[in-house]
């Protein structure tokens, strides 16, 4: 727990020696376990070690999974954690310049290195509640050691899986000897064990003289990545050899052909934003979910963030497979005899699991249920009114299912929801942590709140 934070968490149970999930329809993800209508889990010191039907508990924590489907736990690729007090700040916001005036520009300066914790805490452990085991934490918003430090330590706290992007801040005044200097020191602190949940990354734009720090620690590079705009610095970038499988690459709207030549040539990890590109109105509004796959680039999906809309990834499957769809559609009846045929459910989950893992460069530990990976999953309850009868296991996940449909996550072993509970939560100091955030900010920068507000007035320019 941060010291500038209020114990808000019970501190995290050790996972069980064994567990076994015990009767799941089992979706694996992984093409030689396949799938299982009625199966088991055996899981040891946190790692999946069987799977399969009538496995025996021989002295195993049972968890009775009858009724229930399990699927690996979901990966977002892309979350700007700090800002999760901010939720539905600004449904309403048309462009990328209306997020930034209700973040960056408006309460990003007055963040405590508590608020960030409590930002990345409450993100963290709305994306368990919502299935996400695993999420790649963008954070732009560094603006001292201390505030890194309270963004680590919250994920820590929370147990979920993490990929940490530090990154400088916007706007405001930051300490520029902070960053990216104190990686480092960050390293060092935090990620010396090769088994711990959460791992340290760099958040830049193409600025390889700011990689090279990132790449002498031997840590992955995440890049805002707008396409239509920075499309001619790949060329150079790639002639230099800069360009490597270590670059995560968000959005990628607009992006013309030579570009996606590029970045599959470099290896370059890609993911995509269904619902923020449509609601900001980045470049075309249109997501690259379609351009990727036409160049033989499997994205993952990414939230972005909570300050219009909801977090989870039930949503981001569904946005993409209708635009898709829509975007076919329109292209087949306007003549075009060569448009990409409909994606499918299956295709969608992939994005949020499997996909997801590889673009964290997580895919060897994480994102299938397989035998040897760690055990990160979710227990989705089918017999609940809005999913029963289940006629399609994998449509009932993509198309139905809702997190109030989440009966347990577990990540790396440990339970972390369980009985449709996020574990270990003070719920009273916690939502007191929150309004003590919010009251502090919102004073900070002069926001007089209104529940029903049509748009956010932007406070202060950058």
């Amino acid at each position: 727990m941060h010291e500038q934070a209020p114990q808000l968490l019970a501190p995290l149970a050790p996972a069980p020696h064994k567990m076994l999930i015990k009767g799941a329809t089992l979706i694996s993800m992984d093409g030689k376990v396949g799938n299982l209508p009625k199966g088991d889990i055996l899981i040891a010191d946190g790692v999946i070690a069987a799977i399969g039907q009538n496995l025996p508990a021989d002295g195993a924590e049972v968890i009775d999974a009858a009724g229930m489907i399990a699927i690996p736990g979901m990966v977002d690729t892309h979350r700007h954690a700090w800002e999760g007090q901010l939720r539905r700040i600004n449904p309403n916001a048309a462009t990328l310049e209306d997020y930034c005036n209700a973040t960056h520009f408006s309460f990003a300066k007055y963040y405590r290195p508590r608020d960030i914790y409590v930002g990345n805490l409450l993100t963290a452990l709305g994306a368990i509640d919502a299935g996400i085991t695993t999420v790649i934490d963008n954070s732009h918003n560094s603006r001292t050691g201390a505030h890194s430090d309270a963004a680590v330590e919250a994920l820590l706290d929370a147990g979920i899986r993490a990929v940490h992007a530090s990154g400088a801040p916007v706007s405001g005044e930051w300490d520029k000897a902070h960053w990216p200097a104190s990686l480092a020191r960050l390293q060092a602190k935090y990620f010396t064990n090769p088994d711990s949940l959460v791992t340290l990354a760099m958040m830049a734009q193409l600025e390889p003289e700011q990689w090279v720090v990132a790449r002498k620690l031997g840590i992955p590079i995440v890049t805002e990545f707008f396409g239509a705009g920075m499309a001619a610095e790949l060329a150079g970038l790639h002639r230099q050899g800069l360009l490597g499988s270590d670059n995560i690459f968000n959005h990628c709207t607009c992006l013309p052909e030579s570009g996606w030549r590029i970045l599959r040539e470099a290896g370059v990890r890609v993911n995509v934003c269904p619902r923020s590109d449509a609601h900001y109105g980045i470049e075309d509004g249109l997501n690259a979910w379609q351009a990727a796959h036409q160049h033989g680039i499997r994205p993952g999906l990414s939230v972005d963030n909570e300050t219009s809309y909801s977090g989870d990834m039930f949503m981001e499957m569904r946005v993409a497979f209708y635009l898709q769809r829509v975007m076919g559609h329109r292209q087949r009846l306007n003549g075009h005899h060569h448009a990409a045929a409909p994606t499918d459910a299956f295709r969608l989950l992939e994005a949020a699991t499997i996909d997801g893992a590889a673009v964290a460069g997580l895919e060897q530990r994480i994102g299938s249920l397989r035998p040897g990976k760690q055990a990160d999953l979710v227990l989705i309850r089918t017999g609940d009114l809005n999913l029963y009868p289940v006629n399609n296991a994998i449509g009932t996940v993509v198309h139905a299912a809702e997190r109030s449909n989440i009966d347990t996550v577990i990540i790396g072993g440990r339970v972390r929801k369980r009985g449709s509970v996020v574990l270990g939560v003070d719920q009273a100091r916690l939502r007191a942590a929150i309004d003590e955030s919010c009251g502090h900010l919102f004073s900070a920068a002069a926001y007089e709140p209104d529940l029903f507000a049509q748009s956010f007035a932007p406070i202060h320019q950058a």
